[in-house]
């Protein structure tokens, strides 16, 4: 995998040089057609994690770009009304993931998330404990970070 990102990154640097074009959109041009040149040529590997590894990833992106969006305006929205509608409380949400790095990712995710942060991790691995400033219904809240983060981390690291 590491090998096929390495030269996407090189055929990318080609393709630059051979343009004459140094701007930031070029570059990411260049990434783009030669990811899917390189998607062609290996089409029947099987060895080809890095095809649906990328797309993942750049979706977990986007994922967390929204999230972060709906949880600032939701902040955003408390600090600007004078009643408050913080409901706050300790949630204990059970893990899948059992990685130290899927772990750690996953409690950044939500500690970078306005209104939540990651306390603790027990020492069997098995539930994380997060704060939340918005937890209405338990349940519906640690469904929302199993469905949300932690399967898009499952996804990314299986």
């Amino acid at each position: 995998m590491k090998s096929r990102f390495v030269s996407n990154l090189l055929l990318t640097f080609v393709w630059v040089a051979l343009t004459g074009d140094f701007g930031f959109q070029n570059y990411v041009f260049g990434f783009v057609v030669n990811f899917f040149i390189l998607w062609v040529i290996t089409r029947g590997n099987s060895d080809a994690r890095y095809f649906t590894l990328l797309p993942k990833l750049i979706a977990f992106f986007f994922y967390f770009l929204w999230e972060l969006f709906k949880a600032n305006l939701q902040v955003a929205y408390e600090v600007i009304t004078p009643n408050f509608r913080m409901k706050p409380g300790i949630v204990k949400v059970p893990l899948t993931v059992q990685s130290n790095l899927g772990i750690t990712f996953l409690a950044n995710m939500i500690s970078l998330t306005p209104g939540t942060l990651s306390l603790d991790v027990s020492n069997d691995k098995k539930v994380l404990y997060v704060h939340s400033m918005y937890i209405t219904n338990r349940e519906e809240f640690i469904k929302g970070i199993k469905n949300g983060f932690e399967k898009r981390i499952l996804e990314i690291l299986r």
